[in-house]
């Protein structure tokens, strides 16, 4: 009875909140960005208001001062229009702010917060860091990536010591979430959509005949091994969609390969079916804080085959339904060993994977309630 109560007090202290995120990464471009967009969808049946702001241009929230990323022009940085944000944000008079990432979205955030006297939460899903050192150690972006780690250090650090809480979705982000100088820190695990709640329209093909990498087309995700399986497994069909600086080596094998189609950039609107056609769905990352397209993928019934570096590795009831690389295998070879385990064994793990997938978006959504309610 104590125990009813308390949640019945939870559930009407976070439908009494007005929740604001602002988020630098598109939603249709990251998994960052799609964290939250899928957060804001779940929290609106919870909460009086949940409103996302981003660097969304048909929304209008992209500002002028915006430039590409040097190596990937997929990716944008923009400033947010401030006469438009104050006057929205005076209309939503929020009292939880969100500050998904250390851009000039979130950190608008925080002034937001101050300015409205609501608490600070921060996300820290991506170590964008040490993606500065992947990209530009060397060469001529060298200089950009040592500006860049330094901001991207000072921001996260200036964040996390103004938040109430910080939320990382692996125990190695909070980690070093700590280590920037958080003080709490909360790992809650990634939301999901409610399009990919509903049932899967077919169980999966238990010969995993068609194998999908849906993400970005970036050095740190691997792709050439999923073109490698191609190539080495011309009975089976394999899908990459994506876009990315990687663009033209995939166009080519998409050229070279009768059993490889490249989709391109798919909208998010088209991203379930694409699952729903494949068997199995891919990430052979090294590096990969979280990895939200497995987790789509599971709570769509397939399978799903990721690298001993993907977070999503970190969550025990996640893991029981995966499949991971072993270090230094191939997709190639893990493809060969997943198969050999038979029809029987691929369909009744593709089961476990939906279950443990709808069993965390509810607990994750709840975890997010319990903050805000518990927030000052």
């Amino acid at each position: 009875m104590i125990a009813a109560a308390q949640n019945v007090s939870i559930a009407i202290k976070a439908r009494s909140r007005r929740v604001l995120v602002l988020s630098d990464a598109l939603p249709e471009r990251n998994g960052v960005g799609t964290y939250y967009r899928d957060l804001v969808d779940q929290l609106r049946g919870h909460v009086d208001r949940a409103e996302l702001i981003c660097p969304d241009a048909d929304m209008g929230w992209r500002g002028r001062l915006t430039f590409a990323m040097p190596g990937d022009r997929t990716q944008v940085i923009c400033a947010p229009p401030l006469r438009r944000l104050l006057a929205y944000v005076n209309d939503l008079r929020p009292d939880v702010v969100i500050a998904a990432t250390p851009g000039p979205f979130g950190l608008s955030g925080l002034y937001l917060a101050r300015r409205h006297g609501a608490p600070l939460i921060c996300g820290f899903h991506t170590h964008l860091e040490g993606l500065t050192d992947l990209y530009w150690a060397s060469g001529p972006g060298r200089l950009f990536g040592r500006m860049s780690r330094a901001f991207l250090d000072g921001a996260n650090r200036l964040l996390f010591r103004c938040s109430e809480a910080v939320i990382a979705n692996s125990p190695e982000m909070a980690g070093l979430a700590r280590g920037l100088g958080a003080g709490r820190v909360e790992l809650v695990g990634t939301p999901l959509a409610r399009d990919f709640l509903s049932p899967p329209e077919a169980p999966v093909s238990g010969n995993l005949g068609r194998v999908l990498f849906a993400g970005r087309l970036a050095p740190e995700k691997n792709v050439h091994q999923v073109i490698d399986a191609a190539r080495s497994q011309p009975d089976h069909a394999f899908v990459i969609a994506g876009d990315g600086p990687l663009r033209d080596r995939v166009a080519a094998a998409d050229r070279e390969l009768p059993n490889l189609t490249w989709l391109g950039w798919q909208p998010r609107a088209a991203m379930r079916g694409i699952i729903d056609a494949a068997d199995l769905l891919v990430l052979p990352s090294s590096v990969e804080s979280f990895g939200t397209i497995a987790l789509e993928a599971m709570a769509r019934e397939r399978l799903a085959l990721v690298s001993p570096a993907c977070g999503i590795l970190a969550w025990p009831d996640l893991a029981r339904g995966l499949f991971a690389m072993t270090p230094g295998e191939t997709v190639s070879s893990a493809l060969r060993r997943i198969r050999a385990l038979g029809p029987e064994v691929c369909l009744a793990r593709a089961r476990e994977c939906r279950r443990a997938a709808l069993e965390l978006a509810h607990r994750n959504t709840r975890g997010w309630l319990d903050l805000m309610a518990g927030a000052p």
